[in-house]
């Protein structure tokens, strides 16, 4: 057995899978790993380990800090010339900039990306509610503003894929049957608005809004997140003319945006 893993299976995997073993090792609540936790959260034999995590460091994807390791400033180099996040971003900003303005709480621009809500642009203020999102985290689509919002929107396949299985249960609030999930959804595209009103934080009210680029179909979602004490309506009009802003961009400069 090498890392948890028998030296046969390891020898069947390819280089670029072992790679990406390794860039997967790393997540938020690990950002930094010894070469050792790398080995065993990639299931590498150590002698692997070390010479990918090695190549690695020398092309920039990886950097070394004290005896530990972390993602490097090349990999985001790279991942910034992704063409789905960086033209959003870039034609939503100056909207999301004026969402805060307007509300001095937590604004985000997500997209889906599988069964989940990858958030691309974040901005908070310092005395806006506390959030666990972050940029470049996911969240689930079914306890989020901007995942119901992306669901509802979604292909069937991927509705049905997302129904069909087991949905976490964050708090009391948090919509998990797939009956009541469907009645969410169909409330979402009669309103073009989600609010997820304690589903994934007791104390967090989001209000989101659908993008939809050139073709007039559904890329993105745009939210503001307050505390649940607030009340949803004295936010769904700025939220709503902040998400047709930026669709209205990226009509103008064509689905590739």
């Amino acid at each position: 057995m090498i890392g948890g893993m028998p030296a046969s299976r390891e020898a069947g995997v390819s280089v670029t899978a072992r790679v990406l073993r390794v860039l997967g090792a790393f997540e938020a609540a690990r950002p930094q790993l010894s070469l050792t936790e790398i080995a065993r959260r990639a299931r590498l034999a150590p002698a692997t380990a070390h010479r990918l995590v090695g190549e690695l460091v020398a092309w920039g994807a990886l950097e070394r800090d004290e005896g530990a390791y972390r993602i490097g400033l090349r990999l985001w180099e790279v991942a910034t010339l992704a063409p789905r996040g960086v033209g959003l971003r870039a034609a939503a900003l100056p909207f999301l900039e004026d969402l805060y303005e307007a509300t001095h709480e937590n604004v985000h621009l997500a997209v889906r990306e599988g069964s989940e809500a990858l958030y691309v642009e974040r901005i908070s203020g310092r005395g806006a509610l506390p959030v666990i999102s972050r940029v470049g985290g996911r969240l689930p689509l079914h306890a989020t503003g901007v995942g119901l919002v992306l669901l509802a929107y979604a292909p069937a396949e991927v509705q049905e894929a997302v129904l069909s299985a087991p949905a976490a249960r964050f708090t009391p609030k948090t919509v998990t049957a797939p009956r009541a999930l469907r009645r969410v959804l169909a409330e979402v595209r009669r309103h073009r608005l989600a609010v997820s009103d304690g589903l994934l934080d007791i104390e967090a009210l989001s209000v989101a809004a659908p993008v939809t680029d050139a073709r007039g179909e559904v890329v993105a979602a745009l939210s503001v997140v307050v505390p649940a004490s607030h009340d949803h309506r004295r936010y769904a009009p700025a939220v709503t003319a902040a998400a047709r802003g930026v669709s209205r961009v990226l009509g103008t400069v064509g689905p590739s945006a």
